[in-house]
């Protein structure tokens, strides 16, 4: 596991409702190689977002571990996760969760703000990003001034912006129509090749899964290779 850009090791999540266990993941081992693109599919409510959640160290797992750069996320404190996912990890959800009240230009620096790199180099490499994204002529709009496609290459290149090891996406382009998802799937793809940056995406669209290097279907708890 240790070679992988991420990997997890018997993972499982169990949920209480009320005094009701409710499973949810079941032991899932999953491998992902530097600069590979895997799709992980799945019927709605059967674990796809829980699971990039456990793999990005957004929430804790019942039980097993998660390992990014040799680490086993779970066993950090909180201010060592928020390091490592700052440092290794990239997220682009279905809504882009863009700051309203910032600019393309300082939603995409914030990453690096957050380890306190200078704010004029932050700014410069997130021009640069924006311009990687197709979007050199929109660095000083406000999320609410974007279209939707526009608004998820922005959160794209904030998700790369770090150079992270691995991206994690959920439902991507689910919130966009079929022309811009397809435009912006084929976007995560080029920056995929172009950075080695290992890609997850869940998605309900079997057209941009059949297009990741590897299918992982998400059944009663349990990943199948699909």
């Amino acid at each position: 596991m240790s070679d992988a850009a991420l990997a997890c090791r018997d993972l499982r999540k169990i949920y209480l409702q009320g005094r009701v266990e409710v499973p949810v993941l079941l032991g899932i081992n999953l491998s992902i190689a530097k600069g590979e693109h895997i799709a992980i599919v799945g019927s709605s409510g059967s674990g796809k977002s829980t699971l990039l959640h456990l793999l990005g160290g957004l929430d804790a797992a019942t039980s097993g571990e998660v390992v990014i750069g040799g680490r086993n996320i779970h066993a950090l404190d909180e201010a060592e996760r928020g390091e490592l996912r700052n440092r290794q990890l990239g997220f682009v959800y279905q809504f882009h969760h863009l700051l309203p009240e910032f600019s393309a230009i300082e939603n995409v620096a914030m990453p690096l703000l957050i380890r306190r790199m200078l704010p004029e180099e932050a700014n410069a490499r997130a021009v640069e990003m924006l311009g990687k994204v197709g979007l050199a002529h929109r660095l000083e709009h406000a999320p609410s001034e974007l279209s939707g496609g526009e608004r998820q290459r922005v959160a794209i290149a904030r998700a790369l912006i770090t150079n992270p090891s691995c991206v994690l996406a959920d439902e991507p382009t689910g919130n966009l129509d079929r022309q811009t998802a397809s435009e912006v799937f084929e976007l995560m793809l080029e920056l995929n090749r172009a950075f080695n940056t290992s890609l997850v995406i869940a998605t309900h669209d079997g057209a941009l899964a059949a297009r990741a290097s590897r299918i992982l279907r998400l059944v009663d708890g349990v990943l199948q290779q699909s």
